[in-house]
């Protein structure tokens, strides 16, 4: 069983959870993620680990309500338990570069706050392109602003800061004449596709955060297999970061969208039972 430290929402659809976890805290490196289960008897999910405290012994991550079991984590009270937590997993993040542009939409800015802060932290001249729905989804921005040398935030509807997608947003700071040895694009795999098509005309090296389903993080089940540069590889341990002009996203795509009737469903049952005990 691992503790609930603190449960603190960002906005209506992302929730930021601190467990306590010594063993991981202790080991984990920028990139990397663990697997969760809310109780006995619930799916393995993946999440980026957000944030770590070796002193404290905790680690955080920032999860989005898809499913049934992010229902119920999302219910979830400070001094409660979950069943248990699995990490870290998958590789570090690529830090090398000295000019780095991170690319991240919606959730993806709270896999893309570790690496923007740890490549500050190694000296690195870093800019961010952060995109969002909406002004109310808007996270990160000012911690992400205090450690980039430029941050354009981007929305769909325009109802904050630039109306547009992120690939506009990075085809900007291009046309400024910045020049990036690495971008790094954490998010929708849409978004993702279309950065790497936009960094592929520019001969810039793009890396892609891939988090498709997972259940035992070893390599074993085959669930996130992906097809990169025509072979097969498994994001939790040849990844969870890979070449993303070599990634067929399509794939990858359609292989995503499998599960999500049976994840509405679960989350609708989810959001009903609690429902009723309210009641």
């Amino acid at each position: 069983m691992v503790r609930i430290i603190d449960m603190q929402p960002l906005n209506p659809t992302l929730t930021k959870i601190t467990l306590e976890a010594p063993h991981i805290a202790k080991k984990v490196k920028t990139g990397q993620f663990g697997i969760l289960r809310v109780d006995e008897d619930g799916e393995r999910f993946p999440l980026t680990i957000e944030d770590w405290d070796p002193e404290a012994g905790t680690i955080c991550f920032i999860f989005q309500v898809a499913g049934g079991s992010t229902e119920r984590l999302n219910h979830k009270k400070p001094g409660e338990y979950i069943a248990d937590v699995v990490g870290p997993l998958g590789n570090p993040t690529e830090l090398d570069g000295e000019t780095i542009c991170v690319v991240a939409g919606g959730s993806g800015c709270a896999i893309g706050f570790p690496v923007i802060r740890e490549l500050h932290n190694r000296g690195k001249d870093v800019d961010a392109v952060i995109g969002f729905r909406n002004k109310d989804l808007v996270i990160l921005e000012d911690e992400i602003r205090a450690l980039t040398t430029n941050c354009v935030v981007m929305t769909d509807d325009g109802s904050y800061a630039t109306k547009g997608l992120v690939t506009e947003g990075l085809q900007s700071l291009i046309d400024q004449g910045r020049k990036y040895d690495k971008v790094i694009t954490l998010g929708p795999l849409p978004m993702m596709k279309f950065v790497c098509q936009l960094t592929k005309k520019y001969d810039i090296k793009t890396l892609a955060s891939m988090n498709p389903i997972m259940v035992d993080g070893t390599g074993m089940c085959g669930g996130c297999r992906l097809t990169v540069g025509g072979e097969t590889k498994f994001a939790c341990v040849d990844g969870p970061e890979f070449d993303g002009h070599l990634i067929d996203f399509d794939e990858a795509m359609c292989r995503s969208t499998m599960y999500a009737d049976f994840e509405k469903k679960e989350r609708d049952e989810a959001c009903n039972l609690f429902k009723m005990e309210v009641k």
